[in-house]
């Protein structure tokens, strides 16, 4: 058996905007389609809305992202939970991170400055005791990213 897993992220109204961005910083394809292109009448509120989108690349970066449904705002802050690093621990409320993990300073330093563009910086992309490059953001959407370099050894 084979089994893939694809982060699902819900939106407010801004899921075509994040697959968007998501497509910049990490390349490959967008395939999105609305409500209304799945059946909801065109003139309903939302139709225009996304109920299946993802960015898939050939590198196996894949994220999927919906609207929710009746919410259409660009407010995150409410959405992104509350991260901050303390004396070396991450303090949150949030359930998940979005990881990703590169095998180079520089590949995930191009990542990095692309999420980064109007982001909550909650630790700086900096060398850790742990990795050659670790930092964490909440981007411009409400998501949380871990960036980090793969450890030379198993940390």
């Amino acid at each position: 058996m084979s089994i893939t897993t694809t982060t699902h992220l819900n939106f407010p109204g801004t899921a075509r905007q994040a697959l968007d961005f998501y497509q910049a910083v990490f390349g490959g394809t967008v395939t999105a389609a609305t409500y209304g292109d799945l059946g909801m009448p065109a003139d309903a509120p939302g139709a225009d809305k996304i109920v299946f989108g993802q960015v898939e690349n050939d590198n196996g970066f894949r994220v999927m992202a919906y609207d929710i449904p009746g919410q259409d705002t660009t407010v995150t802050s409410t959405l992104a939970g509350h991260t901050r690093r303390e004396n070396g621990a991450t303090i949150t409320d949030r359930t998940f991170f979005q990881s990703v993990r590169g095998e180079t300073l520089d590949e995930v330093t191009t990542i990095w400055d692309a999420l980064a563009d109007g982001a909550d910086v909650i630790e700086p992309l900096a060398a850790s005791t742990w990795s050659p490059g670790f930092g964490m953001l909440t981007d411009r959407f409400g998501v949380t990213w871990v960036i980090d370099v793969q450890p030379a050894h198993n940390a």
